[in-house]
Parts: structure tokens; C-alpha cells; sequence
């Protein structure tokens, strides 16, 4: 067995607008392309552990259903955004050890049997294994979005033991609904661009000590457009747990433009 089968494979994906990048949108078709690039870069998973901007709960609650549905979390979209269909079956067993893990850690955690997969989850793995036969989890963010208590549960993750994992964290580099819909201005775009360099240096640089990584990821909001890019912090937060976790600079970056903004994808293997 190599020596890092134990390790998990480590993906933040900025997962675009709702359903369409499954619906053919050209706004997303550099996301889809960067997607299948970094399809062909991953190991085939044993499963797929899932923090998704789009589920908020008072503690990080788990999937545990064996067969979970879809949760269809848009509106306003074509008829076919609503017939989507991605079958992966759920993981009991490693929703369990996700549980333990996290409690173990000191972190009050919950359970869900009824709760389905929300697009933060179908959306990105429906382009990265279109076959949806990899069991999959989901975990929720902490309703406070406080910054550190996420950087801590991708830390408390660490203990997790599984072979050949896949861990995405789901959510946008840049999230600002006004924005998308608005035209860019110069000082828009100045932002977007501030932010997104700030972000790469922070996952990427192998100068940084982790200390200094997850200060800089702990106090985002100082960082240059920061309240642009992220009115509010929810799709921001899956990166921080996958830093946690990380604990080391990411392996590669991805730079893309989904919907005419700046954006980007983290991978640590």
C-alpha cells in the first residue's frame, strides 16, 4: 500500500452559478474545462467527503443516509436545471468516522439522515466523475462562518482515517451576486484581481510558514477587496477547511474566469 493512501487528495473547486454549468452556459466553460483538467490529475477515490457552501446548521452536521436525493437549492432556471440527476450513493461507514473524528476533536457535530446533496455538491462532481458511482458525504458549514472554528474543523480533520479519499471543499473565490449582475468598472475588476492574488499567494506560497497561512486565512476580511469579493463569507469558508486540513501550501492553483470574473481552484495532493 503506498505510504500516503491515508492521505486524502484535497480539492477547493469554485463552482460557478447554480446548475449552469451543467446546462451548457458559456459563462462556465473555462470551469469546466479546469474541472477535467483536474479530473484527469486526481486518483479514482474510495469516496468523496463534501463541505458545501450551500448547508449551514448550528454545529457541522453530517450526511448518513445510504442513498441521499438531491436537493434542487436554486430557483428561477430552466426546466432541465430541476431534472439533474446524479445517483452516488451515500457512506454511512465514513460519515461515522467523519462524526467521531470531529467529536473526538472536541467539536459538537451532528447528523442527518434525511438531509440530500445540494448542488454545491452534485454540480462540481457531476463534471469531475460523471459516473456518480463514488460514495459520497456531506458536510455542512457552522452557522456562525467564523473563520477560525472552519480552519479548526480542517485541522480536527487530520485525525480522519480513510484510504483514498477525496476531500472538496465546495464553494466561489468570488461571491458577489450584485457584482455578476452589474457591469464591471474598472475599480470592480481592480478588486476582483486584488483578491484573488491575495488568495493565491496565501494557499500557494511555500515561503509562508502555516502559522502565518492560517493568520492571513483567519482575518481574510483584511485582505485586499475582501468585502467585494465576499458580502457574506459562506463560499469563502469550504477553502478554509481544506487548508485546516492541508496544513502545507497547495500542490497546484487554478486560475479561471466563470462568469466574467476572476476566480480560482486549489489542489493539494
Amino acid at each position: 500500500m503506498p505510504e500516503n493512501i491515508l492521505q486524502p487528495e484535497i480539492l477547493f473547486v469554485s463552482h460557478g452559478g447554480g446548475p449552469l454549468p451543467l446546462l451548457g452556459d458559456p459563462g462556465h466553460r473555462e470551469m469546466e474545462v479546469c474541472l477535467q483538467n483536474i479530473a484527469a490529475r486526481l486518483r479514482k477515490p474510495s469516496a468523496i467527503l463534501v463541505v458545501s457552501a450551500h448547508w449551514e446548521e448550528r454545529v457541522p452536521t453530517i450526511t448518513v443516509a445510504s442513498n441521499p436525493p438531491l436537493v434542487y437549492d436554486y430557483y428561477g432556471f430552466p426546466e432541465a436545471a430541476y431534472h439533474i440527476q446524479y445517483p452516488a450513493p451515500g457512506d454511512p461507514s465514513l460519515a461515522q468516522q467523519v462524526f467521531e473524528t470531529l467529536s473526538g476533536a472536541g467539536i459538537e457535530t451532528a447528523r442527518d439522515a434525511n438531509r440530500g446533496f445540494d448542488h454545491g455538491l452534485f454540480v462540481p462532481l457531476k463534471i469531475l466523475f460523471p459516473t456518480a458511482d463514488i460514495p459520497c458525504v456531506q458536510l455542512s458549514l457552522k452557522r456562525t462562518l467564523n473563520a477560525q472554528e472552519h480552519l479548526e474543523i480542517g485541522a480536527a480533520l487530520n485525525e480522519l482515517k480513510w484510504e483514498n479519499l477525496l476531500v472538496v471543499g465546495s464553494g466561489f473565490s468570488f461571491h458577489n451576486m450584485r457584482a455578476f449582475f452589474a457591469e464591471e468598472t474598472e475599480e470592480s475588476r481592480g478588486l476582483n484581481i486584488a483578491f484573488e492574488q491575495w488568495l493565491q499567494e496565501t494557499c500557494a506560497s511555500e515561503a509562508m510558514s502555516e502559522s502565518e497561512r492560517m493568520q492571513r486565512l483567519a482575518l481574510w476580511e483584511k485582505a485586499p477587496g475582501a468585502r467585494f469579493c465576499h458580502p457574506r463569507e459562506e463560499h469563502l469558508l469550504p477553502l478554509h477547511v481544506c487548508c485546516g486540513l492541508a496544513s502545507r501550501p497547495c500542490t497546484e492553483a487554478f486560475m479561471l474566469n466563470i462568469l466574467n470574473k476572476r476566480a480560482s481552484m486549489y489542489l493539494w495532493q
